[in-house]
């Protein structure tokens, strides 16, 4: 089912939930993690052709951080938390204890990318948290990588690995809203499936 016509509105709104139960984990969690309210806006969840992933987020040359895990066993897919860069380096700065700023740039990158690293690892667990709470299947993780570099450039390189396994990617764009910060935190979860998964998904959802 990895051509995008075959999935119905029944389908898309069985996936939608799993995002909307997603999104009010990850705020959860990350309010814990935070110690600050989090509150994300109802997502919006939509399949593309995963080469199409980057006209569907913004423009190529949009500088972004990326956190990649990867799920394998009951339901295998490669999972991908997407922010912009600057904003990325607030949302890290607010788990990070020390003033960083008089640091050399190479040290900064390197403590902003283990902050970001586990925050990307707290928000996609909770999406995996509610395909586990949907489906009882237990998901075990890989441990999170990061990457920087314009958009165009990142979601060429997710294409090259992942496009010969999964031809579609699910978007769930949605915002942070953290209580104390004035700018609101744009995020996107990107989750491709492996071949098979996505029909075992809507099986257990009960829609195929």
């Amino acid at each position: 089912m990895d051509n995008n016509s075959k999935l119905t509105n029944l389908h898309m709104d069985a996936i939608r939930e799993v995002g909307n139960i997603g999104t009010g984990n990850a705020a959860t969690a990350l309010s814990r993690l935070l110690g600050r309210t989090v509150d994300m806006d109802v997502p919006v969840a939509e399949f593309v052709p995963i080469y199409d992933v980057a006209a569907h987020y913004g423009s190529p040359e949009t500088y972004v951080c990326a956190v990649l895990v990867r799920t394998e066993e009951e339901f295998s897919c490669s999972l991908i938390f997407m922010i912009e860069e600057e904003k990325a380096a607030i949302l890290a700065d607010l788990i990070i204890p020390m003033d960083i700023s008089g640091m050399d740039e190479e040290t900064r990158l390197q403590i902003r990318d283990s902050a970001l690293s586990e925050q990307g690892n707290i928000i996609l667990g909770a999406f995996l948290n509610a395909l586990s709470q949907i489906t009882g299947w237990v998901l075990p993780t890989t441990t999170p990588a990061v990457a920087r570099d314009m958009l165009g450039s990142i979601m060429d390189l997710v294409a090259s690995m992942f496009g010969v396994i999964g031809e579609s990617a699910m978007l769930v764009k949605t915002s942070l809203h953290i209580k104390g910060l004035d700018d609101e935190l744009g995020g996107t979860v990107i989750m491709i499936p492996d071949p098979g998964s996505l029909e075992a998904l809507l099986s257990k959802l009960g829609v195929l």
